[in-house]
């Protein structure tokens, strides 16, 4: 149940569950929620005396750090519209969030924040470690305290803006419910135990990080650990030991970068895990089974939109069965449907659908109904993916229906050969898209990064021959290419369509 008023930053400062415990701890310190709540709170009065209020838009350009924390809260206390975007972005894709956000005001860091001030004509900047003549520094900012704008819990509560990896990107509209409905829902999948601290590899600006690493964790009395800068392989398990790690966020792509490297495991602590989570792209068995032989324990993987942050997905409250997404979250429908909307039967593809009515979902696409209508109709969201479940309820990703393919008239998923060449002990990651073919529609080509020392001559016909005894001869790939490594967007996911134009 929702309640009618919700505020998403007392919901994450106000709850019970805070006092004297630590809240974020990073390289540079600790702040426990009492002191992060002072710290919002006075940050609050600070925005509000500049004439910020109740849905105000404002850019957030920074990368994790206690700063982003203190900014994305204040502004949601006072019923600003924090939006949020990838601090790599370059100075033409701001001015678009900008300009197509209709953003007043922007928050960032004194070395990142050229762009932006290239904008003070329009937008009012505010910054963070420096100072800038026309700029509004926050360094020793103290305004008086503000209690919580008294907000409706289906108003707007903060912005993301998609990658933009298949055109312009979107700016997805979320609502104050949201902390609640994805926050409780998160609290049930993987039940907080004492001491846990968790830690995302990806950016805030993506909705997933943003929840697991800082908006959840505060709700559910778990220490957020800030990881400021690039999510190396080294960087990340050292950051694992240095503040005791108990769950990790990440994507299949990270833990691949892991194990591609030989006995990293065994240069860091990492026994204060008890659980990765997976999201973003398939997290093939292979790539499972490795990772707990090596570090020990279970990835839970779990399907998310960022039109959402979290469908469903896998918790230590179930038996993991590795390549599977899991169940839906609680207050989550979820159905593999034809297309006339007819429910088949476990086993076989068809189109992944949630049902509109979850409380976690976006309120729409900013300035742009026609897409929004476009996936939230006939009281469904259409993900795009292709899905199947089992008769025990667990559900499958087949592939993205316009990333399968048809060769010799049979339907292609991706997903499927990719894990099968993943498990090969040469593989690192892999790739598979079509390559047209006048003759049998596509041929089933295959781009494979090696492991360290494995890229010898004859590793394609090698992996071809492996695959034939693992898999139907159909969907052995025709062409295996060998390449250093796979185009990926800001948060890790393989692009496709890069690889099939390459």
């Amino acid at each position: 149940m929702i309640p009618a008023r919700v505020n998403l930053a007392a919901e994450a400062l106000d709850r019970p569950t805070g006092g004297g415990r630590t809240a974020l701890v990073w390289d540079g310190g600790t702040l426990t929620h009492a002191e992060l709540r002072d710290r919002v709170g006075r940050l609050a009065g600070t925005f509000s005396a500049a004439g910020l209020g109740r849905g105000s838009k404002v850019l957030i350009r920074m990368p994790n750090c206690v700063e982003f924390a203190v900014s994305f809260l204040a502004l949601a206390r006072i019923g600003a519209v924090p939006v949020t975007v990838n601090s790599l972005l370059g100075r033409e894709e701001v001015d678009y969030v900008l300009d197509h956000s209709g953003a007043e005001a922007a928050v960032t860091l004194a070395d990142i924040a050229q762009p932006l001030l290239a904008r003070r004509d329009r937008i009012r900047v505010f910054l963070w470690r420096g100072a800038h003549d026309g700029a509004v520094g926050l360094d020793d900012a103290a305004g008086d305290p503000v209690p919580p704008a008294d907000t409706a819990a289906d108003e707007p509560a903060f912005m993301v803006y998609t990658s933009g990896t298949t055109g312009r990107p979107k700016g997805i509209v979320h609502a104050h419910r949201w902390a609640v409905a994805l926050g409780e829902a998160n609290c049930r999948r993987i039940p907080p135990s004492p001491g846990d601290v968790a830690l995302a590899t990806g950016e805030w600006s993506f909705i997933s990080a943003l929840g697991h690493n800082l908006v959840f964790p505060l709700m559910n009395g778990v220490t957020g650990a800030i990881l400021e800068g690039s999510a190396r392989p080294e960087r990340v398990l050292a950051a694992v030991e240095r503040f005791g790690v108990t769950l990790l966020y990440s994507v299949a792509t990270v833990y691949r970068r892991v194990l591609a490297i030989e006995g990293i495991e065994d240069r860091h602590d990492l026994s204060s895990l008890r659980g990765c989570s997976a999201t973003g792209e398939a997290l093939e068995a292979a790539t499972w089974q490795e990772f707990k032989r090596r570090v020990g324990c279970d990835i839970w993987e779990h399907y998310g939109v960022s039109e959402m942050q979290m469908v469903l997905g896998q918790g230590p409250g179930h038996p993991v069965r590795p390549g599977s997404i899991g169940r839906p979250i609680p207050g989550t429908r979820v159905a593999v449907m034809d297309e006339s909307y007819r429910e088949l039967p476990p086993g076989e593809i068809g189109r992944f659908l949630v049902a509109a009515d979850s409380p976690g979902f976006f309120l729409g696409y900013h300035r742009d109904p026609a897409m929004t209508a476009r996936v939230m109709h006939d009281g469904w969201y259409h993900t795009g993916d292709l899905a199947w479940r089992d008769a025990d309820g667990y559900y499958w990703i087949a592939g993205r229906e316009d990333d399968c393919f048809k060769s010799r008239g049979i339907f292609i998923s991706p997903y499927e050969i990719e894990n099968a060449l993943r498990g090969h002990p040469a593989v690192a990651e892999a790739c598979v898209v079509p390559l047209p073919d006048s003759e049998i529609g596509n041929r089933i080509r295959a781009v494979v990064v090696a492991r360290d020392g494995h890229a010898a001559p004859g590793l394609g016909e090698a992996l071809r021959e492996d695959l034939r005894a693992r898999i139907a001869r159909y969907k052995v790939p025709h062409v295996v290419e060998l390449a250093d490594s796979l185009p990926k967007s800001a948060v890790g996911k393989v692009l496709r369509r890069e690889v099939a134009g390459g």
